[in-house]
Formats: structure tokens, sequence, C-alpha cells
């Protein structure tokens, strides 16, 4: 026998290696599915970009084999409003979602297209430390450039009507004719055959604030026309809360499509006692046939500029009519007393809401201002000896543009009890920075670093608000059944390969208000389409990510009318 060793093994026959059947085994961890249901210990295989096999056991080996035990494994988080528009075409890792168990980024609540060569102009000088040419003029061709990148998560991307409308009539308080609107209309069918998931809108934003709900409804109905849904920052938040969540209603029911609300919140001290109200609305629209979902960050502040303090009107025309206005003295002294007034009729006062001492400055474009970031506009407006009001008028100028601001306007029994809606997903509202170079000029919201670490390490294992699965299923399988997307958001055969692989026990958020660029902790392994684009708690830098574009894109166009598709409950 010994004489035939060599020769057997020489022709591979004999104490040879079988091959791998799959390219990752992961082994012995917790799997929570998506779905919500029980998790159990099993095993998950992956070849190419697809899941291939599931269960408590899978026979075979991999290429690579992951240890899990003692860990959960979950399919890729979606970050249901996200801002890295920019943050990824300078750094495609994603750092800051990406060691938090993101796979899909889903952003255009102010889309990258159609952008007219006035707004290109704009969008270039509002530019703050992160510089990028515009290069592009349609949805499409920004999604494009962002595919010939290496980026590490998937990304997705609505359509803004605000963006329409400014392409169309530009930044002034005016009413588009019948013709105007046939072409908005016509720029929304564009966008969503490019591969818009749907149709958003920032109500409490100059243009966006001109519009009026038909002209909403009319670009709702070409989205749902072409699979997508409308997805919106409301038009208050606050003192007119109900009126919002009404009029969101009543879009996505003449649309035939369902709506999403961005953010989910009740700004200002005044307003907290609405939430039982307003979660009743939704539940009553939910019931009798139309899905309202939302999606909300897990903090008691927000973050936008010092344009969410002042009028519209005064906005009117872009940032530099805006500018201009604040140099005239008569101006400047109606512009204050309105921020005096805590309960304006016209538009949505986050000055009033959330107060000078809770206003917490972040980011500034003029580098003799930077020096300013991190403290409060009281402080600032004491150190210069002049009120808040002005001081806040004043920075806008100095800064030429609308300064970016964290306003704590929240209640955490509000946060929690939200968190607990079952229709409730979750998104940063921010880019995706990493906390090196350019991103550490200005700061970030903690959301930005730790929005969904918090959740699954604060509300989930130390308040106990809800349990880990159902965590997991609104952070996976909800909001890609919301957005129609096939094959993503759970753990299944046959669907891709977007996996975490977490430590429930240890996962936690860092950032603070004060140390804000600081990396969430506990994610071990990031799977997106496959691949690695986290290891051993590392990123990989692999382009893993891919464009995912919207049913109208990859569903053979637009149809008749939005019956024609299938929706999710």
């Amino acid at each position: 026998m010994k004489k035939l060793v060599l020769p057997l093994l020489a022709l591979g026959l004999l104490g040879a290696a079988a091959p791998a059947q799959y390219d990752i085994v992961i082994r012995g961890g917790t799997i929570y599915d998506g779905s919500g249901g029980r998790p159990y210990v099993g095993d998950v295989a992956v070849r190419g970009d697809r899941i291939v096999a599931i269960g408590p056991h899978v026979s075979g080996t991999g290429t690579s084999e992951i240890d899990a035990r003692d860990k959960a494994v979950s399919p890729g988080f979606i970050n249901m409003l996200a801002h890295p528009e920019e943050s990824l075409l300078v750094d495609g890792r994603a750092l800051s979602d990406l060691t938090q168990g993101v796979t899909l980024e889903v952003m255009g609540e102010i889309s990258m297209g159609p952008l007219s060569p006035a707004m290109k102009r704009e969008f270039l000088d509002q530019q703050g430390d992160v510089h990028i040419p515009i290069d592009w003029t349609t949805l499409g061709e920004y999604l494009d450039k962002l595919g010939q990148r290496k980026i590490a998560p998937n990304v997705a991307t609505f359509v803004g009507a605000s963006t329409i409308r400014q392409y169309v009539l530009g930044s002034n308080d005016v009413q588009p004719t019948p013709e105007q609107l046939v072409e908005m209309q016509k720029l929304t069918r564009e966008a969503m055959e490019q591969g818009a998931l749907g149709l958003t809108d920032a109500l409490i934003y100059t243009p966006a604030t001109f519009a009026k709900t038909p002209e909403l409804i009319a670009l709702a109905k070409v989205s749902a026309q072409c699979g997508g849904i409308y997805t919106v920052h409301m038009r208050s938040e606050g003192d007119r809360l109900e009126e919002a969540v009404r009029e969101t209603i009543e879009i996505a029911k003449a649309s035939g499509a369902p709506a999403e609300i961005y953010h989910f919140k009740q700004a200002g001290r005044d307003n907290w006692g609405k939430i039982d109200a307003v979660i009743g609305m939704i539940n009553a629209a939910r019931e009798s046939g139309t899905r309202i979902s939302a999606n909300m960050y897990t903090y008691t502040a927000g973050a936008t500029g010092l344009d969410a303090a002042m009028p519209s009107w005064v906005q009117a025309g872009g940032t530099q009519a805006w500018i201009a206005r604040l140099t005239d003295p008569a101006i400047r002294a109606r512009v204050k007393t309105e921020m005096e007034n805590p309960h304006p009729e016209t538009w949505e006062n986050l000055y009033a809401g959330a107060g000078p001492d809770g206003m917490l400055l972040l980011a500034f474009k003029n580098p003799a201002l930077k020096p300013l970031t991190g403290k409060t506009l009281a402080e600032v407006a004491k150190m210069r000896g002049k009120s808040p009001e002005e001081t806040a008028m004043d920075l806008v100028v100095e800064d030429g543009t609308r300064v970016g601001v964290a306003y704590f306007l929240m209640s955490e029994d509000n946060v929690r009890k939200a968190i607990r809606q079952p229709w409730m997903s979750f998104g940063s509202d921010e880019a995706a920075p990493a906390p090196e170079g350019a991103f550490l000029l200005a700061k970030n919201h903690p959301r930005a670093y730790g929005n969904f670490a918090r959740l699954l390490g604060h509300y989930v294992r130390d308040t106990k608000d809800i349990t880990l699965a159902d965590a997991v299923r609104r952070l996976t399988s909800l909001p890609a059944d919301n957005l129609a997307l096939r094959d993503r958001g759970r753990l299944k055969k046959g669907h891709f390969a977007d996996i975490v692989v977490f430590n429930p026990a240890t996962i936690q958020d860092h950032a603070t208000y004060e140390q804000s660029a600081v990396l969430s902790t506990g994610v071990i392994d990031v799977l997106v389409n496959g691949d690695f684009a986290l290891r051993d708690g590392k990123p990989t830098g692999a382009g893993t990510g891919r464009i995912v574009r919207g049913r109208a894109a990859t569903s053979g166009g637009c149809r008749a009318n939005a019956r024609d598709w299938e929706w999710s409950k």
C-alpha cells in the first residue's frame, strides 16, 4: 500500500482537499433573517453575489469561512434617508455608515438631478470643505458617474420635486403654468426611467415650500405610474403637524401609491403632545388601505441650516438673493420680528422651537468662522454683543451659506414611542464621512456616525424598547418592501448577499455632539453583493457597491396606472 501513496497523491486521488463549494460560509451565527421571526443558530453560504444556502447547517466548505458563534447575522441595513451624494464622490468607503452595518444608502431628499446651469453654479458656490466638479445634468448621469467609482455601499435615489421645480421655475415664489407643469411631469418620468425609486420633497425649504398640493399630486401621480412612492419632509413637523400629515395622506391617495414620512418627529415642546394623534392618523390611513410609513433618527436634535430659522419670503430667489436682503436694515428688522414669533402662520420656525441655547453651530464655509464651530448661537451672540436673531443673519451673510446647525427640538419619550411603531424604519439624514481629512473641518450631527448602532445598542439592548428581531426587520425587509426592492432586505436563498455580522452584546455608538467624528463599534463583517466591504472590523476598500435602480428602469418603463404595479402592504 505504501508504494501506491505517492502516485495516488500525484493524481489527486488521495489526501487532496476537496474544492470549496462556496465563496464564503458564515458559520454558527444567530440568524436574524429580516422577517422579524424567531432567530436561530445556523449557517449562510454565498457564491458570487448571492446567498445560495441558508439553514441550521450548510454542508460543504467555503473559500473563506467566518466563525460567527455568539454573533448576530442579519441582512445589510438600509439607510432610508441618506445624504452621501457628495461624500461618496470624495470617499467611497462610507465609513461612518459601513461600520454600523449599512449596505444601502437611499438618497434624494433634494436630488442630484436634473440640474440647470444656474443650479450647477449655485451648487458649486455652496460647496463647503468637500469640493466636487458638477459634470452631470440628469439624475441618470449622476448615478452613472457614481457607479463608475469604487464605492462600498449600494446606492439608490429618489428624484426631488423641489429639484424639478427649481429646474423649471427657478427659486422664486411662483406657480407653474399648465405648460410648465407638463414639463415638470415629463422630467419626473425621465428621472424615474433613469432609476429613481420615487418622488421626494422637502417642503419647509425654499423653493419647495412654494409648491401647492395639486402640483405635488400631479408629480406624485407620474412617480406612481412609474412604480415609485412619494416620500416627504413634510410642510410642518411642529405647529401644523396634523395638517401636514393630512396633506401627505391626500397626496398618497390621489397618486395611487404609498407615501413615506421623512424623519418622523414632533418639533418644539409645544408640539410634543401631538404624537398620539399623528400615530393615530397614520394607523387609520393604513387600515383604510393607504400605506403610510415613516423613518426616523434616534436623537432628540435634528440638523439643518439657518434657513430653517428665517421666513421663506426672505429666501425667495436663492441663496445670494437671501444674503443680499439680509444686508438691508429694514428687511433685517422685519426678519428679526418674525423670528421672535414662536408660532408664525406661514413658515416653520425652528429658531423658536429650539431657542438660541438649543442651536449648536456645526459647519461653516468661511475659515474665519470655523472657530465658532461647536458653540451655540446664544454663545456667539453673547461674544458679539448682539441679539441671537441679528447674529444668525450676520453668520449667513459672513459665511455665504445657510450654515450647518443642530436644533434640539424633540422629546426622548417621543423618540422612544416612535421607535416602537411597527411601520417605522430608520435613516441618518446625513452624509457618510470618515473621521479624517476634509471631513474633520466641520462637525456632523452624531447621527452620521451612530444612528443605527444607537438603535441596536441603546434602544434594543439597554432600554428594550423593541426586540432585536424587530429592529433588524425594520432596518432591512421593511424598507426593502416599502421601496419595492427585489432580492434585498432578507437572508434568503437567491437574494443578494448583503450581510452583516455583529455582536449584539457590544454594538455601540460613540459619537457625541462634542465629538461627533467617532466610528461605532461592534460590527465585525459586512458583505455587499457577496464581497467583503468590512472584514474583522476594518474596511477593505473594495468597490463592492452597486447602483440600485427603481422599477421603471428595471421592469420595462412606466405604466398607465399605479394599479398596474404591485405594492406591499
